[in-house]
């Protein structure tokens, strides 16, 4: 008997799946990393971003087989060390990639048409028309960094508002679409106003985005972060912001979660973003709609049964909605 052990909140569904196809689930979805030390038994993890999952974990349960990841990003899980000890690893990327797409263009409409700040200064007594005139997209060249599920999704919304898309991934080819042209990280440099991060956090993109990489770019007015936050150093984010370099930063996404545990040398930078009226700033939502959180849980569960057919046995109503997801392959 295959022990599904979740240690994360997921929707009802994955549950329902998994005990249709013969697995046993077990919930624990209140733990915290402490707790998840010494874990019982169990084949399957079922966990989000709680904790980490690193060498020490794993030898510490090493009657784990799989590990599934409920969301896109694997920064928590060591999936090196995964690999050494055989256990497979599956993630559901690709779920939630509509909502961080429309999450994008939402943050991006309130800094460029100054919602978010004329927002603040209605509720506070303030009536300035002339201090809050936007701009229009139209026209505007966005440069989106990384072109997976989340990229795309962006670009296919921001397309509508008459953009010209210039989207780089270094670990795809051929892949400019009817929403964005194939370009490269000099044409992103030399033409980007606005640059999408949907990019994910490895050792090579950690703080990728710096001071050297911001004066990189020629006509850069807006950057959106929705990827991971510490792709982006916050102090020289708020630099730029300050000097002039930048005209507004989104992010869904900080370098500090949440940012109260930040170190004493970075909460002078942290209380200058949350102060600037070129910020729009939101807690790691972008993929966290009422829709993707069923959709995460379909997407888990069609790729854990995927590794273990032989014990699949759903039936006909639960078989035909996973088939749904067949082909929302990770990116």
């Amino acid at each position: 008997m295959i022990r599904a052990l979740a240690i994360d909140d997921f929707h009802p569904l994955l549950r329902e799946v998994l005990e249709a196809a013969g697995l046993v689930y077990i919930n624990m979805e209140g733990i915290d990393q402490a707790g998840a030390k010494t874990l019982p038994e169990h084949e399957v993890l079922l966990v989000r971003s709680k904790i980490q999952i690193d060498n020490a974990w794993l030898a510490a349960h090493p009657f784990v087989k799989m590990i599934a990841r409920g969301g896109a990003g694997l920064d928590n899980i060591d999936e090196a060390a995964c690999a050494l000890r055989g256990v497979q690893v599956v993630h559901a990327g690709g779920a939630n990639s509509d909502a961080v797409g429309e999450q994008a263009v939402g943050m991006l409409l309130a800094l460029t048409h100054r919602i978010a700040s004329a927002d603040r200064e209605v509720r506070n007594g303030l009536w300035r028309r002339e201090a809050n005139r936007g701009i229009e997209l139209s026209g505007r060249t966005v440069g989106i960094l990384g072109y997976g599920h989340t990229g795309r999704a962006f670009a296919r919304r921001i397309a509508a508002f008459g953009t010209r898309n210039l989207a780089y991934d270094k670990y795809l080819d051929h892949y400019g679409d009817g929403s964005a042209i194939e370009a490269t990280p000099e044409q992103l440099f030399a033409e980007a106003e606005i640059l999408s991060l949907h990019v994910p956090l490895t050792e090579e993109t950690r703080f990728m985005v710096n001071a050297d990489y911001l004066s990189r770019f020629q006509r850069l007015r807006y950057l959106l972060n929705l990827s991971r936050g510490e792709i982006v150093r916050t102090c020289d984010v708020v630099a730029a912001l300050e000097s002039g370099k930048l005209e507004g930063f989104a992010a869904d996404v900080l370098e500090v979660e949440p940012p109260h545990r930040a170190a004493a040398e970075n909460q002078t930078c942290f209380e200058q973003l949350f102060a600037s009226p070129k910020t729009v700033l939101t807690p790691h939502v972008g993929g966290w709609t009422a829709e993707s959180y069923e959709r995460i849980s379909a997407v888990l569960a069609q790729r854990i049964l995927a590794e273990l057919q032989p014990y699949a046995k759903l039936p006909e109503p639960l078989l035909d909605y996973l088939k749904i997801w067949e082909n929302l392959r990770p990116c």
